[in-house]
């Protein structure tokens, strides 16, 4: 009996039963080490991170706060989710024989959390590590920062930062191993292991959707880069593979002009693109229109009528000089410095934030060519180049980041001007409300205080009514007294053409030109202010009244009509054209008193500048406005009596005739004007 009862034990262990009992025990064995070293690194993870953001970050203060933002990036949202999720795990553990079920529904409901931080972290890394290179090349502070880890942390080595700085990474890639671990020591047949095997295959999507927005960042940053550059780093980076690129995009877009192949239409990016046009215009419309204003600040902060001397005693000038003085020197200054600060420098910095947006939209269109050209030849002939693959690849990374984040940016940027605008109001409200508290002791020495608000409106409308009529009826007797419009002084030197032009076409054919006339066409005329043409008919070959034919003399053409005005002669202007040409009826001329009469230009005569000219050659000599001239000849070397040599203060040379009016002389007699 005690031989048999020896021998049970060995039948025992051998037999398939027992062999599966121990198979089963080594299972959950090994499982439940798998779970635990799940819970463990995920607590000295999250310990590390901590460590990383209180301890580090703060004693880092010799970096700048742009450069700390770069290296850690968002790692508080990631010690946030993480800290849940290790919350729930250890929660795990009271639930013993449903903890591997647990484990694995946690991960999905932690799913896209997790996928929402971490993608962020990872695509700043290398930006992160480019700075890291560059602490390296200065010695000085890399033996500060690698002190300050190697306090904190010593088993970081000589790797300093970069062996924080890929901790995340680390862990996220790590959770689809440890889930794999937990799958392979749990009974195919258990309730838990699909919900395992659905939580590894959900943390390789989230592994896998990280690494395709970390490689959409890096083309956004590319070409964000590319659009910083200066005309001269763009000139150097044409090559003949790029003038390829743009003549083969350039050859798609002609060929989409024409209908020739069709044009690929994403609606939900075309509506996207148009909400960022529009509040890309509303961002720059209002930041001109502050610009503007701040610009009008400024004029009115300049213009302070209470420093002058208003010559009013007493009264409510007293007051209001006082009140604007104050207000000059605190109130308003105060006002522009806070606008500045709080509406304006944001808004340029709302501005540049959407330049980056709007130049990956622009690139958006290149790819969108080369990958409809790639999608033909992929039709057509059935395969593609490696690079013709990657601009595939690059299009549609471009295209899915800018439908994914263009609807938040658009939100963002509506919401970051919307507080602008509040702020703006804000502000106008805070400063009517100085004025008003500053002013309210002056306004108790006002004659209208008294008033109540709808009082004192209408009291206002009145007077400004009342002085607005007196105003216009200022103005209108002040011109129905205005002095009639005079023509130019005749000019020395113009006497015998004009009496070539009497002689012939007589006296009523006569007009004075009143404005410089540059000539557009060939058959226009360029005349100067004061010239004396002969009208010859008035109207052009097409019947306008407003271009009149005229003869200067020597050549005939085209003149504005209304730049014309009829010559009158007085009559001691006969007595000189009796030596030409017998005289004609007298009504035809109109007497009237010279002011400023001419005479027979001598060979020397004395004129007065009666505008200032200003010699553009060794040949022409300036003049200043009522300077006295010498006038040596009445004409060029070949005869233009445009032209006169004069004498200037010992100086000789040209000057135009028009500019030159008769010296006033006691005896009325010669050509003149009307008054």
């Amino acid at each position: 009996m005690a031989e048999h009862g020896t021998d049970e034990p060995s039948s025992s262990t051998g037999s398939p039963e027992g062999e599966g009992r121990d198979s089963g025990d080594r299972l959950l064995l090994h499982q439940r080490l798998a779970v635990r070293e799940l819970i463990d690194t995920e607590a000295s993870y999250l310990h590390m991170l901590q460590l990383c953001a209180s301890d580090i970050r703060s004693r880092l203060q010799q970096l700048p706060q742009g450069d700390l933002d770069v290296l850690f990036s968002n790692i508080d949202d990631v010690i946030e989710v993480n800290s849940r999720f290790l919350h729930d795990l250890q929660e795990t553990a009271s639930r013993e024989d449903e903890q591997v079920h647990s484990i694995g529904n946690l991960f999905l409901e932690f799913q896209e959390e997790l996928e929402r931080v971490y993608k962020v972290y990872c695509a700043s890394y290398d930006q992160a590590l480019l700075l890291v290179e560059t602490y390296r090349k200065e010695p000085e502070l890399q033996r500060e920062i690698q002190g300050i880890i190697e306090a904190a942390v010593p088993q970081a080595g000589p790797s300093g930062l970069s062996f924080l700085l890929v901790i995340p990474l680390q862990r996220i890639t790590k959770y689809p191993l440890l889930l794999q671990k937990i799958l392979e020591n749990t009974d195919p047949d258990a309730s838990a292991y699909p919900v395992l095997q659905r939580a590894a295959s959900a943390l390789q999507d989230v592994n896998t959707n990280i690494n395709e927005y970390k490689r959409r960042k890096e083309v956004a940053s590319k070409y964000t880069k590319v659009g910083q550059l200066t005309l001269r780093e763009r000139l150097a980076r044409i090559n003949t593979h790029t003038l390829s690129k743009k003549t083969t995009r350039l050859s798609q877009l002609l060929k989409q002009e024409a209908g020739l192949v069709p044009r690929t239409e994403d609606k939900e990016f075309d509506y996207l693109e148009e909400r960022l046009h529009w509040v890309s215009l509303c961002v720059t419309e209002t930041k001109n229109n502050v610009a503007v204003y701040l610009a009008n600040l400024e004029a009115f902060l300049r213009f302070r009528p209470q420093e002058s001397e208003l010559d009013i005693p007493g009264g409510p000038v007293v007051q209001y000089c006082s009140l604007m003085g104050d207000l000059q020197l605190q109130a308003f200054p105060d006002f522009k410095q806070r606008l500045e600060g709080l509406v304006w420098q944001p808004l340029c910095s709302l501005a540049k934030a959407l330049s980056g947006p709007q130049n990956l939209v622009k690139k958006r269109l290149d790819k969108l060519l080369d990958f409809e050209r790639v999608e033909e030849k992929l039709l057509e002939v059935g395969s593609v180049t490696y690079e013709e693959q990657e601009a595939r690849h690059t299009y549609q990374a471009l295209n899915s980041l800018l439908v994914a984040e263009l609807p938040q940016l658009n939100q963002l940027a509506m919401r970051w001007l919307g507080q602008i605008l509040h702020t703006f109001v804000d502000l106008q409200r805070d400063l009517a409300k100085q004025v008003l508290q500053r002013a309210e002791g002056s306004l108790a020495e006002l004659p209208h205080h008294h008033l109540s608000e709808p009082a004192f409106r209408k009291l206002v409308e009145d007077v400004l009514g009342q002085t607005g009529h007196q105003l216009r009826s200022f103005q209108e007797n002040f011109e129905k007294v205005l002095p009639p419009p005079t023509i130019q002084p005749l000019l020395p030197g113009a006497e015998r053409q004009v009496q070539a032009l009497l002689s012939r076409y007589g006296p009523e054919k006569l007009y004075q030109v009143t404005s410089n006339i540059s000539g557009a066409g060939t058959l226009d005329l360029t005349l100067l202010r004061g010239q004396i043409v002969a009208l010859l008919q008035n109207k052009d070959t097409k019947g306008n009244s407003s271009r009149w034919l005229v003869d200067t003399g020597g050549h005939r053409g085209y003149v504005p009509a209304g730049k014309l005005e009829l010559y009158r002669v007085i009559p001691g202007q006969e007595e000189v054209k009796e030596q030409v040409q017998p005289p004609k009826d007298s009504h035809h001329l109109t007497p009237e008193p010279s002011p400023a009469p001419v005479p027979s230009v001598p060979t020397v005569t004395q004129v007065v500048a009666a505008y200032p000219f200003v010699a553009r050659s060794s040949h022409e000599v300036s003049l200043q406005a009522g300077q006295l001239v010498t006038v040596l000849e009445a004409q060029d070397k070949k005869g233009n009596p445009e032209w006169s040599l004069v004498e200037v203060n010992g100086q000789r040379g040209y000057v135009p005739s028009s500019f030159l009016a008769r010296a006033p002389s006691p005896a009325p007699w010669g050509w003149s004007l009307p008054s």
